[in-house]
């Protein structure tokens, strides 16, 4: 689970920038406010390369945080299948079908049947 969160944040990062994006025009406006007004020329590139970064940042955190939690504890937390499905249907359900949303579906129910498997496994023993 923790390599495929962080291997999910790499591509994310990796898409951020590859993409058509905004970041020369952030950049040359200061950084700040500059994915404010929403009636501005190149308003949906900015926000867009914006909140890819957000997103690689965030499942790079549930990735590192996660393979903390696996070496301390030995499994996967289930919080971390719920907060994806929680991240993910909400995502792919209003931008369907456009997004990479679908992966952390697919993860998060990856994360809740590893967790079941893991529970299964140490009630037979």
């Amino acid at each position: 689970m923790p390599r495929l969160l962080i291997a999910t944040a790499v591509l994310h990062f990796g898409w951020a920038f590859a993409q058509p994006n905004a970041w020369m025009d952030i950049v040359r406006d200061g950084f700040v406010g500059t994915v404010v007004d929403t009636e501005a020329d190149g308003y949906w590139p900015r926000e867009a390369s914006v909140w890819f970064m957000a997103a690689g940042v965030t499942l790079l955190a549930l990735g590192t945080l996660t393979r903390h939690i696996v070496r301390t504890t030995g499994r996967v937390p289930a919080q971390l299948g719920w907060y994806l499905l929680l991240i993910g249907v909400p995502t792919a359900a209003i931008s369907f079908p456009v997004t990479g949303s679908w992966a952390l579906i697919g993860i998060g129910a990856l994360a809740l049947a590893d967790r079941r498997s893991a529970r299964g496994s140490r009630d037979r023993s």
